[in-house]
């Protein structure tokens, strides 16, 4: 079974698949050691990783999709990616999904902001015109060369427009064949539960740290059918700051001695990244 049809068995569940975010190769294995099904690659934490920008549409289709590609080869499981806007008309989400298709992603999301787009969970949003969001969630369906994967619909208009708008664009992508509805960064509790009795077709819920929505528990969003949940950006968070406190404390006291606890084992790191087993390679075709 391909890692696209294993996903798509696990989104048909609708029971809440948690889905930890990726910034780079080396956490999307983590993600895969820890034992989680499915990994996500971030546009946030593309952004901050790869630029050190913000989300802000700094980063385009080729850095993208450069990115998915890396992180995809890195695991065996299934990667979510972030596919910003699509990078330009229906003609470009086109060409958008067929580029994130051959870089091995299982699926992707594509939102109805005006480019250049802005992290959900700030402010300031605007979106295209409904038809335009349903034209290229059309498109990106009938660019897909390989039927299971997944295309998710991301809609930002309840921060441009209001829930009410949010559900329409919703029930748009789904007609167009969004195989999974992305409503963004909903505000409190009954819109979370509005949003699960509006539709039929899987829910990704946005579980950003920090962010504009409710961080209900996991079970909650189970009970409520939604299908996806993202942890977009955790691993960053985690690991910015366990850097942020190392850096500090080796600037303050002088003494790297002082701070070995702090390591992750250099032998453990070899064996994530596959250095003992590529030596092996290595000798055996020198051979």
């Amino acid at each position: 079974m391909s890692v696209r049809r294993t996903l798509r068995g696990l989104v048909a569940a609708k029971n809440a698949l948690l889905v930890p975010g990726a910034y780079d190769g080396v956490s999307a294995r983590l993600v895969e050691r820890a034992g989680f099904p499915a990994v996500y690659m971030t546009g946030y934490g593309t952004s901050a990783s790869r630029l050190g920008l913000p989300d802000l549409g700094y980063a385009g289709l080729a850095e993208m999709a450069d990115h998915a590609r890396n992180l995809a080869a890195a695991v065996s499981i299934p990667l979510v990616a972030d596919a910003d806007t699509g990078y330009g008309n229906a003609l470009g989400v086109r060409r958008t999904v067929q580029t994130y298709e051959a870089a091995g992603v299982a699926a992707l999301h594509i939102e109805d902001q005006v480019a250049p787009k802005r992290c959900g969970h700030l402010s300031g949003h605007q979106v295209v015109p409904v038809a335009e969001f349903a034209g290229k969630i059309r498109a990106a369906v009938e660019a897909r060369r390989d039927p299971d994967l997944l295309i998710i619909a991301r809609t930002d208009a309840i921060s441009a427009s209001g829930l009410d708008e949010a559900l329409r664009r919703g029930e748009a992508a789904a007609r167009a064949g969004a195989d999974v509805l992305f409503v963004e960064a909903p505000r409190d509790e009954a819109q979370v539960e509005k949003i699960a009795r509006a539709f039929d077709t899987p829910l990704l819920y946005n579980y950003a740290p920090g962010g504009r929505s409710p961080l209900l528990p996991i079970p909650a969003l189970r009970a409520l059918g939604y299908a996806l949940v993202l942890l977009p950006i955790d691993t960053l968070l985690v690991a910015t700051k366990a850097m942020a406190e190392f850096l500090g404390e080796l600037r303050r006291g002088d003494d790297v001695r002082a701070l070995a606890d702090r390591y992750f084992p250099f032998a453990d790191f070899n064996a994530l990244i596959g250095a003992t087993e590529q030596m092996a390679l290595a000798d055996r075709y020198a051979q």
